[in-house]
C-alpha cells in the first residue's frame, strides 16, 4: 500500500489507538480486543518490549493497518518498516527519521506542537503532523486555531482525545485522532476494551 492509500485509510478510520503494554503478549491481547471492537488501525509503540516483533506478527493479518509509534531514530524506523509497519509516528521531529521514511516511501507522522514546530515538521517532509501533546494547549480549540493558518497540513491530534471530546477534535478537520489510555488502556479487561473500542468507533462514524 502506498502513502496515498495509507492516508486515505487513516481518513476513513479516523481512530488510531496508541498501544502501550508491558509485554508483547499483553499488547497482542489488547489488539485482539480492539479489533473485535471494530478498530482497523493500530499504532504499536516502541516502548513495548519486542515491539518490532509485535508489528511483524500483526502485519500478516488481513484488513489491518499497522504502524509504529514512539519511533525516535532512523534505525528504528528501518526495523519497523522491515517488520511490516505501513506508517511511522514519532512524538517529535527527527529529520533523519523523516528522510528515511520518505526514501522508503512510507508515511511518516513526526510530532510537533506549536505553529513553528508544525511548519518545520511539514517542510522537513512529514506527511501528517502529530500534534502532541494537544491537550497541553487547549485540545480541540487549539487545533481549530492551528487549522486556520495551516489548512494545507494534515494534522493528527494526540492527547486529550476521549469519548467526550472526539467529535470536537474531528470537527476541526483533523484527518484522524491518536488515542492513548482513553481507549487502549492496559488496565481494562478484554470485554471492557471491546466495548470501549465499539463506543469510540460508533462515535467517530457519526462525526
Amino acid at each position: 500500500m502506498d502513502k496515498v492509500g495509507v492516508l486515505e485509510w487513516l481518513r476513513r478510520s479516523k481512530i488510531v489507538p496508541v498501544v502501550r503494554a508491558s509485554s508483547p503478549e499483553d499488547a497482542l491481547q489488547m489488539v485482539d480486543a480492539l479489533v473485535e471492537g471494530g478498530i482497523n488501525v493500530l499504532e504499536i509503540t516502541m516502548t513495548i518490549p519486542s515491539g518490532i516483533e509485535v508489528i511483524r506478527d500483526l502485519s500478516t493479518r488481513p484488513n489491518l493497518l499497522v504502524g509504529a509509534g514512539t519511533v525516535l531514530d532512523a534505525a528504528t524506523a528501518e526495523s519497523c518498516i522491515e517488520a511490516g509497519a505501513k506508517f511511522v509516528v514519532s512524538p517529535a521531529l527527527d529529520v533523519a527519521t523523516v528522510r528515511f521514511c520518505n526514501q522508503a516511501s512510507v508515511l511518516v507522522a513526526p510530532g510537533a506542537l506549536t505553529p513553528t514546530e508544525i511548519l518545520a515538521a511539514h517542510k522537513a517532509g512529514g506527511d501528517v503532523i502529530k500534534v502532541f501533546p494537544c491537550d497541553a494547549l487547549g485540545g480541540a480549540q487549539y487545533l481549530r486555531s492551528l487549522r486556520a493558518p495551516l489548512p494545507h497540513i494534515p494534522l493528527m491530534p494526540t492527547g486529550g482525545v476521549t469519548l467526550a471530546t472526539i467529535r470536537d477534535f474531528l470537527s476541526t478537520g483533523a484527518i484522524a485522532v491518536g488515542i492513548g489510555s482513553a481507549l487502549a488502556d492496559p488496565k481494562l479487561s478484554t470485554g471492557e476494551l471491546v466495548e470501549r473500542a465499539r463506543a469510540f468507533r460508533d462515535t467517530a462514524e457519526v462525526s
